[in-house]
């Protein structure tokens, strides 16, 4: 019996913590006679250290120790070989860790990593992504494990016969993670047993990765992540600070503090691989799409490959008969690129509406007409329907909402004296995913419940979203419900990342209080605690394999001073089809994150590599500039009452990152309305745009 909890808007459970200081994060647990370490990163791209003189560090005061490779602790081969920290002389990249110096303090550990002296032998490196690199090859799959390429029809064919035809090439940097709370962690050793407070996305895989890593069974692990301050993707596995700290705890037999440094996020932990993509449309005069092709090209490491899924989004979003996406990879001297918000969905979406809305213009139809035009119910890719696909009721809302009707196509069309006014629109998709996790619920004898599993809120709002489905499950207000998450002491669950967190944590959540409320029935509150558990590994493993995505539509206002080139966010607003939403307020915050981020990947955000040195020179929030507060102007985000029976026992899509997608093409579209002119290398700066009072 629902109590009504979902759908409501609940202040978060642990603001009241947050805003008082009292959450504790990843290195704020007090621990008695805690060290703190400092990573200290290689200084070359390429080569091999011949030797490393710690005589100056391990005299400098309160330094304990460097540890390095010829002194660490070994570890077994684990699932990432990058991970492998401190175990040989072979350096991969510029930035990778080599030693970490440990102190009683943490500027002493700082001032003993600058003493530190190594000498390399180096060797030539590539460190630049090109369309035409002689590394260029075909992996296996792609993130996370989608085929390479795919084909359907005879494209070539389609594409030659077709009387509209669209042929271009988009590009995007490198994107970094910036999550508030640095990737940090603390570390101590007990009796060969590890525990760890950690700064991630997911107690239960670090802890799995621990225990491969250093030969221990995964009961000999905690690993504990009650408060995380972020993490976009970057956090969805073990990092280099968990496994530094851990390293280094064992080998001081101390407890280790471990923070990486701003500067030192961008890098090893990850981060959204550059893309050079072209992508071919070909359509009849009434802009029904007969072909579609996607090639995208990114990097990786020499050390493990990632391969992005970049043309995924295309192979799903708009139908044609003739239909081809490829995926090719190149393996660079620098560090593997990873998981960020919507990776491959992002900025596969970029490319593919952008190159939507030059369709549109070439055929001389309305960009959201377009869509409405080649919107299918059946999954171009798989050949099933989807389970629900309200794209088409997302344009329409949107573009009322936002009042699309009467747009003027014709580009430098609105003008406020310097500024040219310009409107863009584009669609976005996210797949609606589950995976298997457990949970327990407890009835106690003074009428409340205990709900328990091993889920992360890293800043979401998923805490106070679980309680809410627990409550009902539970049929009980949600006052007598307590949550216990983020240690994986806790039932087993899925990380939070790809949008599934709340979809596979409720799942589970739904049928231990089922489960709980069977045991329950012939009788009231129990004398004693009675407890039901749940695991769905068999339940979500037995789904069948039918479509399922969230849908969107974002529509953007741009002014563009014609004499500077500056570009200004006038409006954003966002239309979503994501299923039930549990929380409003926390729903709207993560998709106006998302569109934010959107907006930010457009106009703002360009990781700069020297490739002379193999290194980020834009590595801090001073030069690697994202949007701020005032970028912002005016947004909004709605959605739409979805129900899809086909989902999960909640009826949640996940909204985490469906908001970013699609954005960055909004705004690209805008500006190419307030202006004419077509940027296709993102960011859309302002010295791309000068002098566009000087255009016809």
């Amino acid at each position: 019996m629902s109590t009504g909890a979902v759908g409501r808007a609940y202040p978060r459970l642990e603001g009241p913590a947050k805003v008082t200081g009292t959450a504790r994060y990843a290195v704020e647990y007090p621990v008695d006679g805690v060290t703190y370490g400092w990573a200290v990163p290689s200084a070359v791209v390429r080569g091999r250290i011949t030797r490393i003189d710690t005589t100056e560090a391990l005299a400098s005061p309160g330094v304990l120790a460097v540890v390095h490779h010829g002194n660490a602790p070994r570890m077994a081969p684990g699932p990432q070989p990058e991970l492998r920290l401190l175990q040989e002389p072979t350096v991969h990249y510029r930035g990778q860790y080599v030693a970490v110096v440990v102190a009683t303090s943490l500027e002493a550990a700082r001032e003993g990593a600058r003493l530190v002296r190594i000498d390399y032998d180096t060797g030539p490196h590539s460190t630049v992504l090109t369309d035409d690199h002689p590394g260029l090859y075909k992996p296996d799959q792609v993130n996370p494990s989608y085929p390479t390429d795919t084909a359907e029809g005879d494209f070539d064919a389609g594409y030659a016969a077709a009387p509209v035809q669209v042929d271009v090439t988009y590009r995007t940097p490198a994107y970094h993670n910036n999550p508030m709370e640095p990737h940090a962690t603390t570390a101590q050793w007990h009796d060969g047993r590890l525990l760890v407070h950690d700064s991630t996305q997911g107690a239960t895989p670090v802890r799995a990765t621990l225990a491969e890593l250093f030969e221990l069974p995964q009961e000999s692990i905690r690993v504990v992540a009650e408060h995380v301050g972020g993490g976009f993707g970057s956090k969805g596995y073990a990092k280099a600070s968990v496994v530094l700290a851990a390293l280094a705890a064992r080998h001081v037999d101390r407890p280790v503090k471990l923070a990486l440094t701003r500067q030192q996020l961008f890098g090893p932990v990850g981060y959204r691989t550059p893309t050079i993509q072209r992508v071919r449309l070909a359509a009849d005069t009434d802009g029904r799409l007969t072909a579609i092709c996607h090639d995208a090209i990114s990097q990786t490491s020499t050390v493990r490959e990632f391969a992005e899924q970049t043309a995924v989004y295309t192979r799903s979003m708009y139908a044609a008969p003739h239909r081809r996406t490829t995926h090719r990879l190149v393996r660079l001297d620098v560090p593997t690129p990873f998981w960020m918000r919507a990776p491959g969905e992002c900025p596969g979406a970029y490319a593919l509406e952008s190159a939507v809305d030059e369709l549109a213009i070439a055929v001389g139809i309305d960009p959201v007409e377009l869509r409405v035009r080649n919107d299918t119910a059946v999954d171009p890719d798989q050949g099933r329907p989807f389970t629900s696909r309200n794209l088409v009721a997302c344009l329409r809302d949107g573009a009322q909402r936002f009042g699309w009707a009467g747009r003027d196509p014709s580009p430098r069309s609105r003008r406020d004296g310097r500024w040219l006014i310009g409107t863009g629109m584009a669609g976005s998709s996210y797949p609606a995913r589950a995976r298997p996790s457990t949970a327990t619920a407890t009835a106690r004898s003074d009428g409340s419940f205990l709900v328990q599993i091993n889920a992360t809120d890293i800043g979401t709002g998923a805490r106070t979203a679980i309680w809410q489905v627990a409550a009902d499950a539970l049929g009980v207000p949600p006052e007598r419900v307590e949550i216990r998450i983020g240690d994986s002491a806790l039932p087993t669950a899925a990380l939070a990342g790809g949008s599934m967190g709340t979809a596979s944590w409720s799942w589970a959540v739904i049928r231990a209080a089922q489960a709980l409320r069977e045991k329950l029935r012939d009788g009231g509150p129990p004398t004693d605690e009675v407890t039901a558990e749940a695991d769905t590994t068999e339940e979500v493993g037995g789904q069948p394999a039918l479509p399922r995505y969230a849908y969107g539509a974002q529509f953007v206002e741009v002014r563009v001073d014609a004499d500077t080139g500056e570009v200004r966010l006038n409006r954003m607003l966002g239309v979503f089809a994501a299923g039930r939403v549990v929380n409003p307020t926390t729903a709207r915050s993560q998709l106006i994150g998302g569109m934010t981020m959107g907006l930010s990947m457009a106009l703002h955000e360009e990781g700069l590599l020297d490739e002379r040195y193999g290194d980020w020179v834009n590595h801090d929030l001073a030069t690697y500039h994202i949007t701020g507060c005032a970028d912002v102007e005016s947004i909004e985000a709605y959605w739409l009452d979805e129900r899809d029976d086909e989902l999960n026992p909640a009826g949640v899509k996940g909204i985490g990152e469906i908001g970013i997608v699609g954005a960055a093409a909004a705004v690209a579209n805008a500006v190419h309305h307030a202006t004419g002119v077509r940027i296709r290398e993102l960011p859309i700066r302002l010295d791309k745009l000068i002098g566009v009072s000087d255009l016809a």
